[in-house]
């Protein structure tokens, strides 16, 4: 983890230094972010060490070819967010998007044009721009101010961007002008609330009880499950999709999820009730990922 005292602000005549070194400190956390999650197994529904999940098109080679390809782009996220501190969070994004236009580039060319980490890459580039900003400023990178400074970025992306009208619809705006739901857009203007609320405290308290990180993060896994409204079950399923992935998770924590004896087990189980009903939660997968990146850093 970074300790709270390496992520203040340097105050001598290297900081351009320690800039990069913290820069690249923060970078690694994303890829590993990534990589930790892709490692994870059994995860229900998706892409793990054990199979492709509920899907047909990609699987866990696709996902390290991916990982590899994006894995440069994180420290460029922290530079440029380094370098516009002081532009106002309100006209930040502009300034970001670009750079994550090209970091999808880079994961289609390398998965021959499948999805992999397009909602990653959304989510944790705004993580790695907005520690640049905290860092330039001289403010110490805490969870907390790396997930205000998202928001505060985001402030009125939902409105703006799922309200839009469009001649053609994207899956995430067709989910939001049916059921209301915001996906990634929405996770990130509210500062990953579903993350602070429903991940992290689950993962601080079982690491603190001496529960290995695997564990942990299936536990953790389990209570997202339970309460994020995965747009992407719902492009799969429907409203009754959703319902059926939230009804058997919390039906399993109710029997202490991961940490009840056959845990695991009971995980993949709930993996192949979900790859039976073609089912998969990838937007749960990259918030599982983004609890593991803020997990690095202090409170």
């Amino acid at each position: 983890m970074i300790s709270a005292q390496s992520l203040s602000a340097p105050s001598y005549s290297g900081r351009r230094g320690r800039e990069a070194c913290i820069g690249d400190a923060i970078a690694e956390y994303a890829d590993q972010a990534l990589l930790t999650e892709l490692m994870l197994t059994p995860k229900p529904g998706l892409v793990d060490r054990r199979n492709s999940g509920a899907h047909r098109d990609m699987n866990i080679d696709t996902f390290l070819a991916s990982a590899r390809a994006i894995a440069p782009w994180w420290s460029r996220f922290v530079a440029i967010g380094y370098s516009s501190a002081h532009v106002s969070a309100g006209a930040a994004l502009p300034l970001v998007r670009p750079t994550g236009v090209l970091c999808e580039q880079a994961m289609f060319r390398a998965t021959s044009g499948v999805n992999t980490h397009k909602g990653a890459i959304f989510s944790l580039g705004l993580l790695c721009f907005s520690a640049g900003r905290l860092q330039a400023r001289g403010t110490e990178v805490t969870r907390e101010r790396l997930c205000g400074e998202v928001a505060y970025i985001c402030v009125g992306l939902v409105d703006r961007e799922l309200n839009r009208t469009a001649p053609t619809l994207t899956a995430g705006e067709r989910v939001f002008r049916r059921f209301g739901f915001a996906g990634a857009r929405g996770e990130a203007a509210s500062g990953f609330d579903t993350v602070r609320t429903a991940a992290l405290p689950v993962y601080d308290r079982v690491r603190e009880d001496g529960v290995d990180e695997g564990t942990a993060l299936l536990h953790v896994l389990l209570h997202l499950l339970a309460v994020n409204n995965d747009t992407n079950l719902i492009s799969r399923g429907g409203l009754a999709g959703l319902d059926y992935v939230q009804a058997y998770a919390r039906r399993l924590l109710r029997d202490e999820g991961v940490l009840a004896p056959g845990g695991v087990e009971k995980m993949a189980l709930f993996d192949d009730a979900l790859i039976a009903r073609h089912l998969s939660p990838g937007g749960t997968a990259d918030l599982l990922a983004l609890t593991w990146f803020l997990a690095q850093f202090p409170k």
